[in-house]
Formats: C-alpha cells, sequence, structure tokens
C-alpha cells in the first residue's frame, strides 16, 4: 500500500518542481497593478526585464525555456527609454501585468518610437495561450495593432488575471525603445493632441512651400526654388520619422522604412547646403569653402544608394558624418556673419533652432530633460522656427533687392538731370572736348593701325604690311617702268637653334636678326617684314638684280657679324640664306611671280649649302621650287 502511494505521489512531486523551474519563464518577479495606471503614462522600463539575444535566433518558446529565462535581467534603472545603442542584437522583454479587480481592464501599450525596424508582441489569450504580432518600420503599415504612427498594442485583462507579455525589439539603425502603459481614455486624449501638432506642423509646411513656390514661378529667382526643395525634404524626413509617411502615404513597407528616413535626411542636408550658397553667396565671400560644400552636396545625394544597399551596416557612420556637417554648416553661418553678411543672421538664428529642437528630442528620449510639449515635439517646434525664420530670412532679401533696385533707378534719375542740366549749360565746352576726343581717337586709330601692321616681337612689318607695300610698289614699277627687287631671307638650322637653346633664346635671335636687316636695308622706300617663322623679307623699288643682290649680301654680313653662336650649325655660328628676284613688272603682271622667284632662289641657296645668297634669273621666274 505505501508502495503505491509512493507510485502515486512520485509523479505530482516531479510536476511541481518542474512548475518551479520553469516560474521564472512565466511570470516576473513583480507583476504590475494595471490598476495604478491613471491619466498619466506610465513608464514600464523598471517593469520590465531584458534580455539581449545577439544571434537574434531565439523564439517564444526559446525565451520561455528555464535556461534561457533565467538570464533575463530585471532592476531596470527608471528611465523614459531602453537606449540599446547601435546593434545588431534582437532583445527581448518580459513583463507581468496583473489585475485584481473585479471586472476586465483595458489598457494600450505605446512603444512611442516609429524607428524600431521589428516589433514582435507575445501575449496570452483567454485560454491562456500565446498569441502573436509582428509589426515594425520596415512592415507595411496594415501590420499595426492599432492604427497609430507609432507601436500601440490594445491589452485586454480580465478580472482576477495575470499575464506575462513577451515583446522583441530589433533595428538596423540605433535602437531606442521607450514602454508605456497607457489607460484607454487617456491615450486617446493624447493622440488626439499628439495628431493636432503634426497637423500643425505639416501644415506650416505646405503653406512655405507653397507660398515659395508662387513666389519662385513669379520672379524666377532660383533661391527660392531651392527653399522649396529644402523644406519639402525636410518634411518628408519627419514624415517617415515620426511614422506619418507610412500612414498617409500609402502604407507601404518602404515609405516607413530607415532607408526613407536615412535617404530623406541625406536629401535634406544636400538641398540646405545648395540652399545655403545661394543665400549666403558664398562663391564669392568663401569660395574655397563653396566648394568643399559642392562636394558635401554631391555626396549627400549618393548616399540613398548606400543605405539601400548595406544601412545596418554604414548607420553609425552615417550619424556621425550628419553631425559633422551640421557643424560644418553652422561654422560656415557664423563666419559669414562674421564678415557682416546679412542673411547670416538669420540663417544662425534658422539653423540653431532645427539644431536645438533636434538636441530636445534627443535628450528627452534619453531621459535628461523632461517630458513636456517642448521637448515631446521639439524637433518638429525647431523646423518650423527654423521654416519661418528663413522665410523671412528671404523676404528681407527682396526687400533689400527691392531697395537696392529702387535706390539704383533714384540715383539715375539724378544722374540723367544732372547730364541734362550740363548738356544745356555747356553745349560749346561739349563741341571742343568732343572735338578733342575725336582728335585723340584718331590718334589712338593711327597708332592701332601701325601696330596692326608691325610684327610684335621683332618690331619690323608684319605679312599685312608686307603684301599692301608689295601690291603698291608692284603698281607703281608697272607705271613708271622701274625694275622692283625683292629679298627672301631663311635662318640657318633654326630649328635646331631652338631646340637646342630653347624658345626664348630663339625668340632674341630672331629680334637682332630683324634689327641688322633693318639697318642694312635703310634707303628711303624700302621695306624690312617678317615673313613668318624665321623667314624675312625686304622690298627695295627702282633697284635692279645686280644692286638688289649687293644688298642681300651686305645683310649676310651684318647677320654674321652678330657672331651669334650656333652648336648644331657645322659653321658654328649663325648664317642666313637668302633668294633675291628682281624685274621690271609687265602689265597686267601680278606681283605674286616675283614672290616666287625670290622663293626659289631661296630654295636654291639653301639646296646649295646654306649661308649663302643667290639671284633668281628673270628669264625663268616660274621655276619650280
Amino acid at each position: 500500500m505505501h508502495t503505491l502511494a509512493l507510485h502515486q505521489l512520485l509523479p505530482r512531486l516531479l510536476l511541481l518542481l518542474a512548475a518551479l523551474l520553469t516560474w521564472p519563464a512565466q511570470a516576473s518577479e513583480t507583476a504590475l497593478d494595471v490598476s495604478q495606471v491613471s491619466t498619466q503614462p506610465l513608464s514600464l522600463t523598471t517593469w520590465v526585464d531584458l534580455l539581449e539575444d545577439p544571434s537574434a535566433q531565439l523564439t517564444l518558446a526559446d525565451v520561455q525555456s528555464p535556461t534561457v529565462a533565467a538570464r533575463f535581467v530585471g532592476d531596470q534603472p527608471a528611465i523614459t527609454a531602453f537606449a540599446l545603442g547601435f546593434t545588431r542584437s534582437s532583445y527581448w522583454m518580459r513583463l507581468t501585468l496583473h489585475n485584481p479587480s473585479d471586472t476586465a481592464v483595458r489598457r494600450m501599450l505605446d512603444v512611442d518610437n516609429p524607428r524600431i525596424s521589428s516589433v514582435q508582441l507575445h501575449w496570452q489569450d483567454a485560454q491562456g495561450n500565446y498569441q502573436s504580432l509582428s509589426t515594425g518600420c520596415d512592415t507595411p503599415f496594415a501590420t499595426r495593432a492599432y492604427p497609430n504612427r507609432g507601436f500601440v498594442f490594445p491589452l485586454t485583462l480580465p478580472a482576477h488575471s495575470e499575464q506575462v507579455l513577451y515583446l522583441r525589439v530589433s533595428s538596423n539603425i540605433g535602437l531606442l525603445v521607450p514602454i508605456q502603459l497607457w489607460t484607454e481614455q487617456a491615450f486617446h486624449a493624447h493622440e488626439r493632441n499628439d495628431y493636432l501638432v503634426q497637423a500643425w506642423y505639416f501644415g506650416i509646411a505646405s503653406a512655405m512651400v507653397l507660398f515659395n513656390l508662387m513666389l519662385f514661378l513669379a520672379l524666377r529667382d532660383r533661391i527660392y526654388l531651392l527653399y522649396v526643395v529644402f523644406v519639402a525634404t525636410t518634411v518628408f524626413t519627419l514624415a517617415v520619422k515620426n511614422g506619418i509617411a507610412v500612414e498617409f502615404l500609402g502604407g507601404s513597407a518602404w515609405m516607413g522604412s530607415n532607408v526613407a528616413y536615412y535617404s530623406g535626411a541625406s536629401l535634406g542636408l544636400s538641398a540646405l547646403l545648395l540652399f545655403m550658397r545661394s543665400m549666403l553667396g558664398t562663391r564669392k565671400l568663401l569660395p574655397r569653402t563653396d566648394i568643399v560644400m559642392q562636394g558635401v552636396a554631391v555626396f549627400y545625394l549618393l548616399t540613398p544608394l548606400v543605405y539601400a544597399l548595406a544601412l545596418p551596416a554604414v548607420s553609425q557612420a552615417a550619424i556621425v558624418a550628419n553631425l559633422l556637417s551640421a557643424l560644418f554648416i553652422a561654422g560656415v553661418g557664423l563666419v559669414c556673419a562674421l564678415r557682416r553678411q546679412r542673411s547670416a543672421y538669420f540663417f544662425v538664428g534658422a539653423f540653431g533652432m532645427l539644431m536645438l529642437g533636434g538636441a530636445m528630442t534627443t535628450l528627452r528620449a534619453m531621459g535628461v530633460v523632461p517630458t513636456n510639449e517642448f521637448t515631446v515635439d521639439g524637433m518638429q517646434l525647431g523646423s518650423a522656427l527654423e521654416m519661418l525664420l528663413l522665410a523671412f530670412a528671404l523676404a528681407d532679401r527682396y526687400n533689400s533687392l527691392r531697395k537696392a533696385k529702387a535706390q539704383a533707378q533714384q540715383e539715375l534719375l539724378q544722374v540723367q538731370e544732372q547730364l541734362v542740366k550740363t548738356l544745356r549749360n555747356s553745349e560749346h565746352e561739349l563741341e571742343l572736348r568732343v572735338a578733342q576726343r575725336t582728335e585723340e581717337l584718331l590718334v589712338l586709330n593711327n597708332r592701332l593701325e601701325a601696330l596692326s601692321l608691325t610684327d610684335g616681337l621683332t618690331g619690323v612689318a608684319n605679312r599685312r604690311r608686307f603684301d599692301t607695300v608689295l601690291q603698291q610698289e608692284w603698281a607703281r614699277a608697272q607705271r613708271h617702268g622701274h625694275p622692283l627687287a625683292l629679298a627672301m631671307l631663311d635662318v640657318d638650322w633654326f630649328k635646331q637653334y631652338n631646340d637646342h637653346y630653347g624658345h626664348p633664346a630663339g625668340d632674341e635671335c630672331l629680334s637682332q636678326i630683324a634689327h641688322a636687316l633693318q639697318r642694312s636695308v635703310c634707303r628711303t622706300g624700302d621695306l624690312v617684314a617678317r615673313y613668318g617663322g624665321e623667314e624675312f623679307v625686304f622690298i627695295a623699288p627702282a633697284t635692279d638684280g645686280c644692286n638688289a643682290l649687293g644688298m642681300a649680301q651686305k645683310v649676310a654680313q651684318a647677320v654674321q657679324a652678330l657672331a651669334l653662336p650656333h652648336a648644331k650649325s657645322p659653321l658654328g655660328h649663325l648664317s642666313v640664306s637668302i633668294g633675291v628676284a628682281a624685274w621690271v613688272p609687265a602689265p597686267d603682271s601680278a606681283p605674286d611671280a616675283l614672290v616666287e622667284a625670290a622663293d626659289t632662289a631661296l630654295y636654291q641657296a639653301k639646296k646649295q649649302g646654306r649661308n649663302q645668297v643667290v639671284l633668281h634669273t628673270h628669264e625663268d621666274p616660274e621655276s619650280p621650287h
């Protein structure tokens, strides 16, 4: 009989021991009395047991097992949110709720951060079985348990009951988990006020966009278009950040995702930099910094591609880059303000409002500053003030431009009146001045004409002047039946001279040869000109071939007397080859034949060894080169 009783008692003892071992998996050591929740939300951070899952693979059954359940950590500090950092781990939160009252109680569990990628709630139904719901910012809006921009879960606790809830969260960016419990009535009042604030902000932003878009269409000033793009990207970013975009713009998973949030922030920073460049005039005021600003703007235009491919890997670096960019923008604004750029005063104040609003929101989430109407919606408040101040800046800019234009018109009118008065009182003096100016312009024109006919390097006549004089002298020789001589000179081995001594030395060499040529051909009516490159010519009117040959030999001797060294010449010094042609022009003939004859003679001189003068015979003026 005792043996039978022992056999019946042993299974019961084992069941009792198993129940004791699994007790941590079923309930927290301290259950939260839901009747304590009043008109204000109750932060649940001190009531939650926390478990990190580095593998992100644990299931509900795993965390309920005695081995894993024992790893939950309780006694969390009294903070407004769990700041879990940039981590790829998943976190499990265990919360035990108790309803000691005689009636069922309905409460709202609020995870008030729309930027959590994945949120899973596991709760017990009336039969004690666990039900699960998965949502998050990377899932469509239809997955929400309650239609709200945050993650809200309605909970019903039967009378005299106790429930153990499990909440699993993970994110591909920084993980911040504010978790609160509301009464249903208090939450609906809070929700109404919250959406009223959102509507207020997005209404102001829409008005700013439409107003400045109309200004752009009316004035065609691109700064208004840049402002519209900046406000639109900022509004889109905050709409994604606050969960408004996914709720009201289609409900797709991408519209609420962190990729869209980070991409919007990047596009907003790029638009802000471009707007800032135009507003502050950094291209003229800070040219080097302006180049950096353009580079940063292009960088931010490209970052959405990176976020789409590898946001978890770069999210923390992106936050650091955004912070550094914000400091850079503030610094540029301060420098422009110190240089008394009027628009910079508005810009620094506006950007300061945005940074202050963002700081208040961040510090509130970290529990550093209290929760109130200014800190809860600090980002929207800062952004709204920034948009308003920038709008005032644009209005001030337009007003300044209008005043400057009016002042310029007034000054122009005064100048016109003064000019009319001066004209009426000083007509004679004006005529004298006009005559004097006309004479001065005539002198200047003559000088310009002379310069246009002179070679800039050597100072002798240029090819244009040579062609004109040759035509004139040819016609004169035809009329009077006088001979006309033409000599063409080329510097021997000049390319080798240039290559060896350099182009500056080559230029100096040509200048000295031109001067020697001028000294040797100096009769009245003679013309020395640079024909092109290292070639020179001279025209000798009323000169036959014999005399022209003598003049050319004199030139060759003058060049040799310069004794300019030429290491690449067989002679060891600079020399010239000269071709000479002279005859009496026939009627209806052209001077081109004389030029060709001189060129042919030059060719013969070079062919025969250079450093010589060759006279072309008139009998064969058309000989080939």
